[in-house]
């Protein structure tokens, strides 16, 4: 680039040119590293990508990082349950026999209330100013509030994160339930339907669909 040119206006550009330059490469920097992420409508949320998306955005907020690092991992842990469960039953039975159709019904149901619960963090996240529950903690002991006040707002956050972890601890159960699941797939003696229904795991997990569908009634 040269600075200097045939007339002022051109020499005054190009020392313009030269300062703005650093500068719009510094905030397209910012933008990209720092600038945090745009929050997705909840209601928009799809995929599985859509989901983890949607929980990076809370991953630096310090009082929800163990939370947050947990419900990625078990997005993570799903897709992996699911996909070995289906390779088991494409080996131990034919796609159109009732016992195959039976076992990805129950597998497809489950991964709904899965994923259902973890719409359910997100929407109580969604409305919860996490950024201002972390200063509030930081400086309990700072406030010029009333003590009755304090604790009412201390109740009320906690109420939030009881939601979040009691979504959590349903989702490892749900993880659990599947891994005991296929090892009862690789322990059966028979591929009739009647003998899938009986097993133990496809009836506890057939019971908690039932009772999330009963409470969302």
């Amino acid at each position: 680039m040269q600075i200097g040119g045939e007339s002022a206006i051109e020499t005054a550009s190009g020392i313009t040119l030269l300062l703005v330059s650093p500068i719009v490469l510094l905030y397209g920097s910012y933008v990209t590293l720092f600038k945090p992420a745009a929050m997705t409508s909840v209601k928009n949320i799809k995929t599985h990508e859509d989901y983890k998306d949607a929980l990076i955005v809370y991953r630096n907020v310090k009082v929800l990082k163990k939370e947050i690092f947990l419900a990625i991992d078990q997005l993570d842990r799903i897709e992996k349950k699911k996909d070995t469960i289906l390779n088991v039953l494409r080996q131990r039975f034919d796609p159109t026999e009732l016992s195959f159709k039976k076992f990805i019904s129950v597998i497809y149901e489950v991964e709904k209330l899965f994923y259902l619960n973890i719409r359910g963090i997100l929407n109580k996240l969604s409305v919860l100013d996490a950024s201002e529950f972390s200063t509030f903690v930081s400086q309990q002991k700072l406030t010029h509030s009333s003590h009755k006040l304090l604790q009412e707002k201390t109740a009320l956050y906690h109420e939030y994160f009881a939601y979040v972890t009691g979504y959590l601890d349903a989702n490892e159960e749900i993880l659990l339930k599947l891994d005991k699941l296929l090892l009862e797939i690789t322990l059966l003696g028979s591929a009739d339907y009647r003998d899938v229904e009986e097993m133990p795991c496809m009836k506890e997990i057939d019971a908690l669909i039932k009772q999330t569908k009963f409470y969302k009634q």
